[in-house]
């Protein structure tokens, strides 16, 4: 189920992407938007705090959702407007059926040393010697965010095992911590800042992080859906400059692997703010996602997922990882905005 957010950002002001690139006084143009409470939806809360929402001319609403996977029916129905999640099964199905979803921009990727994401085990387990490795994960319960979530499935995949040779369950990620810490499952793949939550306290102990797995990955991405496309255009365009505007402030709290760079306190303050983790001083020992400053996709990783979904029959109908990218609102973005220079 949906469940709406308290933050709905208002504004007064328009900046409309494709015109003379004037602002001009406006009705701002409601935007929903889905999100999962993980870190990499950062740049939604950056960019309502911010203002680069509001001085592009929308009026964002965040919803809740426990799994991205959950926001594909709405998206293609025109319930949810925006969507940030992975390149999953759901998607690629939606899109061989007809339906107009389109991957716009990165969300959430894992270059070396932002590993936000990763494979835990109970700790129980660990100490007792049972599962020091992804290898030994053999016959036990995972949690997984999604069918067949990408990292876990390549993990195994490393380790000479598939998903067949464990349980998996599909959970959301505040679940999937509950879940650790009473023993119902024996490993999770969680995401920050759940994953720090998890270690923390003594829960669980990371066995791999996704950089190490498949570096460089496009983990979670912006899925616009159909008709917020057709029918709201100039908004479509206009959010995506002020989502990146927000990604390239988040870009600026990074440093060596740590939320330590030169917006670093400001981001920190509105993650306290927005998400369920209240502690400023874990969020300075977390791994936090990468993002591309110019919102750019790895193309490779997603035909990699859809060869994936292929082969374990998740996905049949006839599509390309190529005809769910759409690459024109980061173009138009881009356009508007210029190039990406780093503060310092």
């Amino acid at each position: 189920m949906i469940a709406r957010s308290a933050f709905v950002a208002t504004a007064a002001a328009a900046l409309v992407a494709g015109r003379s690139g004037a602002a001009r006084a406006a009705e701002p143009v409601a935007v929903s938007v889905g999100m999962t409470n993980s870190l990499s939806d950062a740049p939604f809360f950056i960019g309502i705090e911010k203002g680069y929402f509001r001085a592009a001319g929308v009026a964002i609403e965040l919803l809740a959702f426990d799994t991205a996977a959950k926001m594909i029916a709405p998206l293609g129905a025109g319930q949810l407007d925006v969507g940030g999640g992975n390149g999953s099964p759901a998607l690629y199905n939606a899109i061989a059926r007809g339906i107009e979803l389109r991957i716009v921009a990165n969300k959430a990727s894992v270059p070396p040393g932002y590993g936000y994401n990763a494979i835990v085990v109970r700790k129980a387990l660990y100490d007792s010697g049972k599962v020091r490795s992804i290898r030994d994960l053999r016959g036990l319960k995972v949690a997984e965010p999604a069918p067949s979530s990408n990292i876990l499935a390549y993990a195994l995949e490393q380790a000479g095992l598939t998903l067949h040779d464990i349980v998996p369950i599909v959970m959301g990620f505040p679940d999937q911590a509950i879940a650790l810490e009473n023993g119902s499952v024996d490993a999770i793949d969680i995401v920050e800042p759940f994953l720090t939550k998890v270690l923390a306290n003594g829960a669980g102990v990371r066995l791999v992080s996704g950089d190490q797995v498949f570096p460089n990955l496009t983990v979670a991405s912006i899925i616009y859906g159909g008709p917020f496309m057709k029918n709201k255009p100039e908004a479509a365009r206009a959010f995506m400059v002020g989502y990146l505007q927000a990604v390239r402030y988040y870009n600026d709290a990074l440093k060596n692997g740590r939320l330590a760079g030169p917006t670093a306190d400001d981001v920190i303050a509105i993650l306290v703010k927005y998400l369920p983790l209240k502690d400023a001083a874990l969020y300075r020992s977390i791994t936090p996602n990468g993002v591309d400053p110019n919102g750019r996709v790895n193309l490779s990783g997603f035909q990699r997922d859809l060869q994936f979904y292929r082969a374990e029959g998740l996905v049949t109908g006839d599509v390309t990882a190529g005809q769910a990218i759409d690459g024109r609102y980061v173009d138009a973005a881009l356009k508007v905005l210029g190039p990406y220079r780093p503060r310092r």
